[in-house]
Protein backbone atom coordinates (compact mmCIF):
# COMPACT_ATOMS: atom_id res chain seq x y z
CA UNK A 1 0.00 0.00 0.00
CA UNK A 2 1.18 3.60 -0.53
CA UNK A 3 2.88 5.13 2.45
CA UNK A 4 1.27 7.91 4.47
CA UNK A 5 1.72 11.26 2.73
CA UNK A 6 3.86 12.50 5.61
CA UNK A 7 6.57 10.00 4.65
CA UNK A 8 6.13 10.10 0.88
CA UNK A 9 9.23 11.63 -0.77
CA UNK A 10 8.78 14.89 -2.60
CA UNK A 11 9.71 14.83 -6.26
CA UNK A 12 11.58 17.86 -7.52
CA UNK A 13 13.02 18.31 -11.00
CA UNK A 14 16.54 18.30 -9.57
CA UNK A 15 15.99 14.90 -7.93
CA UNK A 16 14.22 13.19 -10.83
CA UNK A 17 16.27 11.28 -13.39
CA UNK A 18 14.78 9.37 -16.30
CA UNK A 19 17.23 7.32 -18.34
CA UNK A 20 17.37 4.47 -20.79
CA UNK A 21 17.39 1.22 -18.83
CA UNK A 22 20.39 -1.11 -19.10
CA UNK A 23 20.65 -4.76 -18.13
CA UNK A 24 22.04 -3.84 -14.70
CA UNK A 25 18.76 -2.02 -13.97
CA UNK A 26 16.67 -5.20 -14.24
CA UNK A 27 16.48 -5.89 -10.49
CA UNK A 28 15.45 -2.31 -9.72
CA UNK A 29 12.78 -2.45 -12.42
CA UNK A 30 11.40 -5.69 -10.95
CA UNK A 31 11.18 -4.17 -7.47
CA UNK A 32 9.17 -1.24 -8.85
CA UNK A 33 6.90 -3.49 -10.93
CA UNK A 34 6.07 -5.76 -8.01
CA UNK A 35 5.29 -2.84 -5.70
CA UNK A 36 3.19 -0.99 -8.29
CA UNK A 37 1.12 -3.92 -9.54
CA UNK A 38 0.56 -5.37 -6.05
CA UNK A 39 -0.83 -2.00 -4.92
CA UNK A 40 -3.58 -2.13 -7.55
CA UNK A 41 -5.38 -4.89 -5.66
CA UNK A 42 -6.24 -8.49 -6.61
CA UNK A 43 -7.45 -9.29 -10.12
CA UNK A 44 -8.06 -12.59 -11.91
CA UNK A 45 -5.84 -13.67 -13.54
CA UNK A 46 -3.04 -11.99 -11.53
CA UNK A 47 -0.88 -9.48 -13.46
CA UNK A 48 1.98 -11.15 -15.31
CA UNK A 49 4.21 -8.35 -13.97
CA UNK A 50 4.12 -9.99 -10.54
CA UNK A 51 5.89 -13.02 -12.01
CA UNK A 52 8.74 -11.04 -13.53
CA UNK A 53 12.28 -11.74 -12.36
CA UNK A 54 15.51 -9.84 -12.93
CA UNK A 55 16.41 -12.48 -15.49
CA UNK A 56 13.15 -12.16 -17.45
CA UNK A 57 13.31 -8.36 -17.44
CA UNK A 58 16.96 -8.40 -18.51
CA UNK A 59 15.98 -10.65 -21.43
CA UNK A 60 13.18 -8.26 -22.41
CA UNK A 61 15.58 -5.30 -22.31
CA UNK A 62 18.06 -7.21 -24.47
CA UNK A 63 15.36 -7.78 -27.11
CA UNK A 64 13.94 -4.27 -26.87
CA UNK A 65 14.67 -1.39 -24.53
CA UNK A 66 13.19 0.49 -21.59
CA UNK A 67 13.36 3.47 -19.31
CA UNK A 68 13.93 3.71 -15.58
CA UNK A 69 13.04 6.64 -13.35
CA UNK A 70 14.91 7.42 -10.15
CA UNK A 71 14.21 10.03 -7.51
CA UNK A 72 17.29 11.02 -5.54
CA UNK A 73 18.88 7.78 -6.68
CA UNK A 74 16.01 5.54 -5.61
CA UNK A 75 14.19 3.42 -8.25
CA UNK A 76 10.77 5.01 -8.70
CA UNK A 77 9.35 3.87 -12.04
CA UNK A 78 9.98 1.95 -15.21
CA UNK A 79 8.69 0.94 -18.62
CA UNK A 80 9.81 -1.94 -20.86
CA UNK A 81 9.60 -1.34 -24.63
CA UNK A 82 8.99 -4.36 -26.86
CA UNK A 83 9.29 -4.03 -30.66
CA UNK A 84 6.78 -5.82 -32.88
CA UNK A 85 7.31 -7.34 -36.36
CA UNK A 86 4.94 -4.66 -37.70
CA UNK A 87 7.34 -1.90 -36.69
CA UNK A 88 5.42 -0.66 -33.66
CA UNK A 89 6.66 -0.56 -30.10
CA UNK A 90 4.62 -1.92 -27.20
CA UNK A 91 4.79 -0.22 -23.80
CA UNK A 92 4.72 -2.94 -21.15
CA UNK A 93 5.13 -3.12 -17.37
CA UNK A 94 4.40 0.59 -16.98
CA UNK A 95 5.03 1.06 -13.26
CA UNK A 96 5.39 3.80 -10.69
CA UNK A 97 6.28 2.80 -7.15
CA UNK A 98 3.41 3.69 -4.77
CA UNK A 99 5.72 5.96 -2.80
CA UNK A 100 6.18 8.20 -5.83
CA UNK A 101 2.68 8.26 -7.33
CA UNK A 102 0.72 11.47 -7.68
CA UNK A 103 3.67 13.70 -8.58
CA UNK A 104 3.52 13.59 -12.39
CA UNK A 105 6.34 11.08 -12.63
CA UNK A 106 4.32 8.74 -14.87
CA UNK A 107 3.75 11.46 -17.48
CA UNK A 108 7.45 12.37 -17.54
CA UNK A 109 8.42 8.71 -17.80
CA UNK A 110 5.99 7.99 -20.65
CA UNK A 111 7.31 11.04 -22.54
CA UNK A 112 10.84 9.69 -22.09
CA UNK A 113 9.83 6.24 -23.33
CA UNK A 114 8.08 7.67 -26.37
CA UNK A 115 11.09 9.82 -27.17
CA UNK A 116 13.39 6.81 -26.90
CA UNK A 117 11.17 4.83 -29.26
CA UNK A 118 10.96 7.72 -31.74
CA UNK A 119 14.74 8.09 -31.79
CA UNK A 120 14.98 4.37 -32.54
CA UNK A 121 12.81 4.86 -35.64
CA UNK A 122 9.41 3.71 -34.40
CA UNK A 123 6.40 5.67 -35.59
CA UNK A 124 3.67 4.42 -33.25
CA UNK A 125 3.25 2.88 -29.82
CA UNK A 126 0.61 0.68 -28.27
CA UNK A 127 -0.30 -0.85 -24.95
CA UNK A 128 -3.00 -3.02 -23.38
CA UNK A 129 -5.23 -1.82 -20.53
CA UNK A 130 -7.26 -4.38 -18.61
CA UNK A 131 -11.00 -3.80 -18.30
CA UNK A 132 -10.74 -3.79 -14.49
CA UNK A 133 -8.92 -0.45 -14.66
CA UNK A 134 -11.07 2.05 -16.60
CA UNK A 135 -9.32 4.93 -14.80
CA UNK A 136 -6.05 3.84 -16.45
CA UNK A 137 -7.70 3.89 -19.86
CA UNK A 138 -8.86 7.46 -19.22
CA UNK A 139 -5.34 8.40 -18.11
CA UNK A 140 -3.87 7.16 -21.38
CA UNK A 141 -6.61 8.83 -23.38
CA UNK A 142 -5.73 12.18 -21.83
CA UNK A 143 -2.18 11.65 -23.09
CA UNK A 144 -3.23 11.23 -26.71
CA UNK A 145 -3.84 7.50 -26.91
CA UNK A 146 -6.89 6.23 -28.78
CA UNK A 147 -8.74 2.94 -28.49
CA UNK A 148 -7.80 0.74 -31.47
CA UNK A 149 -9.09 -2.68 -30.40
CA UNK A 150 -11.64 -3.65 -27.78
CA UNK A 151 -11.67 -7.11 -26.20
CA UNK A 152 -13.65 -8.75 -23.41
CA UNK A 153 -10.72 -8.40 -21.00
CA UNK A 154 -9.57 -4.92 -22.03
CA UNK A 155 -8.48 -2.69 -24.87
CA UNK A 156 -5.49 -1.87 -27.04
CA UNK A 157 -4.61 1.82 -27.04
CA UNK A 158 -2.32 3.38 -29.65
CA UNK A 159 -0.65 6.71 -30.38
CA UNK A 160 1.58 8.23 -33.02
CA UNK A 161 5.09 8.90 -31.75
CA UNK A 162 6.94 12.21 -32.08
CA UNK A 163 8.95 12.79 -35.24
CA UNK A 164 12.67 12.48 -34.42
CA UNK A 165 14.82 14.98 -36.33
CA UNK A 166 18.59 14.50 -36.11
CA UNK A 167 20.41 17.86 -36.12
CA UNK A 168 24.21 17.52 -36.36
CA UNK A 169 25.27 21.13 -35.73
CA UNK A 170 24.17 24.72 -35.24
CA UNK A 171 23.85 25.45 -38.96
CA UNK A 172 21.56 22.45 -39.36
CA UNK A 173 19.49 23.74 -36.42
CA UNK A 174 19.05 27.05 -38.23
CA UNK A 175 18.12 25.13 -41.37
CA UNK A 176 15.47 23.29 -39.38
CA UNK A 177 14.12 26.65 -38.21
CA UNK A 178 13.93 27.87 -41.80
CA UNK A 179 12.07 24.70 -42.82
CA UNK A 180 9.57 25.14 -40.00
CA UNK A 181 9.04 28.76 -40.99
CA UNK A 182 8.13 27.57 -44.49
CA UNK A 183 5.36 25.45 -42.97
CA UNK A 184 4.18 28.10 -40.49
CA UNK A 185 1.03 30.18 -40.72
CA UNK A 186 -0.20 33.21 -38.76
CA UNK A 187 -1.51 32.06 -35.41
CA UNK A 188 0.89 29.13 -35.05
CA UNK A 189 2.45 28.42 -31.66
CA UNK A 190 5.67 26.46 -31.15
CA UNK A 191 6.63 25.35 -27.63
CA UNK A 192 10.37 24.62 -27.40
CA UNK A 193 11.67 22.59 -24.46
CA UNK A 194 15.27 21.66 -23.69
CA UNK A 195 18.22 22.47 -21.48
CA UNK A 196 20.49 25.47 -21.67
CA UNK A 197 22.44 25.44 -24.92
CA UNK A 198 20.29 22.74 -26.48
CA UNK A 199 19.49 24.84 -29.56
CA UNK A 200 16.13 26.49 -28.89
CA UNK A 201 17.28 30.02 -29.68
CA UNK A 202 19.39 28.85 -32.63
CA UNK A 203 16.29 27.27 -34.18
CA UNK A 204 14.35 30.50 -33.57
CA UNK A 205 17.11 32.42 -35.37
CA UNK A 206 16.55 30.18 -38.39
CA UNK A 207 12.84 30.91 -38.23
CA UNK A 208 13.61 34.63 -38.11
CA UNK A 209 15.93 34.35 -41.11
CA UNK A 210 13.21 32.83 -43.26
CA UNK A 211 10.53 35.26 -42.11
CA UNK A 212 12.72 38.23 -42.97
CA UNK A 213 13.47 39.53 -39.48
CA UNK A 214 15.92 42.40 -39.92
CA UNK A 215 17.52 42.25 -36.48
CA UNK A 216 19.34 39.78 -34.27
CA UNK A 217 17.14 37.14 -32.66
CA UNK A 218 18.45 36.53 -29.14
CA UNK A 219 16.89 34.85 -26.14
CA UNK A 220 14.56 37.40 -24.45
CA UNK A 221 15.53 36.17 -20.97
CA UNK A 222 15.15 39.49 -19.17
CA UNK A 223 12.41 41.15 -21.20
CA UNK A 224 10.54 37.78 -21.36
CA UNK A 225 9.05 38.44 -24.80
CA UNK A 226 10.05 40.31 -27.90
CA UNK A 227 8.14 41.04 -31.14
CA UNK A 228 10.22 40.88 -34.32
CA UNK A 229 8.71 42.57 -37.36
CA UNK A 230 9.14 40.60 -40.56
CA UNK A 231 9.11 40.99 -44.29
CA UNK A 232 6.04 41.40 -46.51
CA UNK A 233 3.53 38.50 -46.51
CA UNK A 234 5.11 36.92 -43.41
CA UNK A 235 3.68 36.78 -39.90
CA UNK A 236 5.60 38.66 -37.23
CA UNK A 237 7.76 36.52 -34.94
CA UNK A 238 6.95 36.67 -31.23
CA UNK A 239 9.78 35.15 -29.20
CA UNK A 240 9.08 34.31 -25.55
CA UNK A 241 11.38 33.00 -22.82
CA UNK A 242 9.27 31.47 -20.03
CA UNK A 243 12.22 30.23 -17.96
CA UNK A 244 11.69 32.81 -15.22
CA UNK A 245 7.90 32.35 -15.09
CA UNK A 246 6.39 30.29 -12.31
CA UNK A 247 2.85 29.75 -13.58
CA UNK A 248 0.52 29.98 -16.56
CA UNK A 249 -1.02 33.05 -14.92
CA UNK A 250 2.32 34.86 -15.17
CA UNK A 251 2.42 33.97 -18.87
CA UNK A 252 -1.05 35.51 -19.23
CA UNK A 253 0.37 38.78 -17.90
CA UNK A 254 2.51 39.05 -21.05
CA UNK A 255 -0.72 39.61 -23.03
CA UNK A 256 0.36 37.31 -25.85
CA UNK A 257 -3.22 36.92 -27.04
CA UNK A 258 -3.05 40.40 -28.52
CA UNK A 259 -0.59 39.20 -31.16
CA UNK A 260 -1.40 35.49 -31.19
CA UNK A 261 -3.70 35.40 -34.21
CA UNK A 262 -1.40 37.32 -36.56
CA UNK A 263 2.05 36.09 -35.49
CA UNK A 264 4.17 32.99 -35.23
CA UNK A 265 4.83 32.59 -31.51
CA UNK A 266 7.84 30.61 -30.28
CA UNK A 267 7.91 29.97 -26.52
CA UNK A 268 11.11 28.64 -24.99
CA UNK A 269 10.74 26.76 -21.68
CA UNK A 270 6.99 26.74 -22.27
CA UNK A 271 6.07 23.18 -21.29
CA UNK A 272 3.48 23.14 -18.53
CA UNK A 273 2.78 26.85 -18.99
CA UNK A 274 1.89 27.65 -22.57
CA UNK A 275 -0.36 24.78 -23.67
CA UNK A 276 -3.42 26.83 -22.77
CA UNK A 277 -2.58 29.36 -25.49
CA UNK A 278 -3.26 27.06 -28.42
CA UNK A 279 -5.02 23.71 -28.68
CA UNK A 280 -3.34 23.43 -32.10
CA UNK A 281 0.43 23.72 -31.64
CA UNK A 282 3.82 22.18 -32.31
CA UNK A 283 5.81 20.94 -29.32
CA UNK A 284 9.58 20.52 -29.76
CA UNK A 285 11.87 18.70 -27.33
CA UNK A 286 15.60 19.37 -27.76
CA UNK A 287 17.89 16.50 -26.70
CA UNK A 288 21.68 16.68 -26.53
CA UNK A 289 23.34 13.48 -27.76
CA UNK A 290 26.65 12.01 -26.60
CA UNK A 291 28.45 13.29 -29.73
CA UNK A 292 27.15 16.83 -29.05
CA UNK A 293 24.66 16.63 -31.91
CA UNK A 294 20.99 17.27 -31.21
CA UNK A 295 17.79 15.35 -31.70
CA UNK A 296 14.59 17.39 -31.90
CA UNK A 297 11.40 15.49 -31.14
CA UNK A 298 8.53 17.19 -32.95
CA UNK A 299 5.04 16.47 -31.62
CA UNK A 300 2.09 18.07 -33.43
CA UNK A 301 -0.89 18.63 -31.13
CA UNK A 302 -4.19 18.90 -32.95
CA UNK A 303 -4.67 18.76 -36.71
CA UNK A 304 -2.82 21.93 -37.74
CA UNK A 305 0.68 20.42 -38.19
CA UNK A 306 0.86 17.43 -40.54
CA UNK A 307 2.99 14.62 -39.15
CA UNK A 308 4.01 13.33 -42.58
CA UNK A 309 5.27 16.77 -43.62
CA UNK A 310 7.38 16.81 -40.47
CA UNK A 311 8.78 13.38 -41.38
CA UNK A 312 9.63 14.68 -44.85
CA UNK A 313 11.33 17.66 -43.22
CA UNK A 314 13.35 15.32 -40.99
CA UNK A 315 14.48 13.39 -44.05
CA UNK A 316 15.66 16.58 -45.77
CA UNK A 317 17.68 17.64 -42.71
CA UNK A 318 19.20 14.16 -42.59
CA UNK A 319 20.08 14.19 -46.29
CA UNK A 320 21.77 17.58 -45.96
CA UNK A 321 24.04 16.15 -43.26
CA UNK A 322 25.59 13.77 -45.82
CA UNK A 323 25.99 16.24 -48.67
Amino acid sequence: MPEDSSTTPEIGRSGLQIAEAVLADAADLVSVMHAAFAARGPVDPPPAALSETPQSVAAALAEGSGVIARVDGRPAGGIVLAPTPEGEVVLTRVSVHPQFQGHGLASEMVAGAQGLAARAGFRSARLFVRSEFPELARWWQRRGYRLAEEHADGGVWVTDLPVAIRVPNAEAMKALGRELADLAEPGDVIIATGGLGAGKTTLTQGIGDRLGVGEDVISPTFVLSRIHRTGPSHPDLVHVDAYRLGSAAELDDLDLEASLGSSLTVIEWGRGLAEQLAPQRLELDFLVEADDSRTVLAEPVGQRWDRQRLRDLAARIGEAEHV
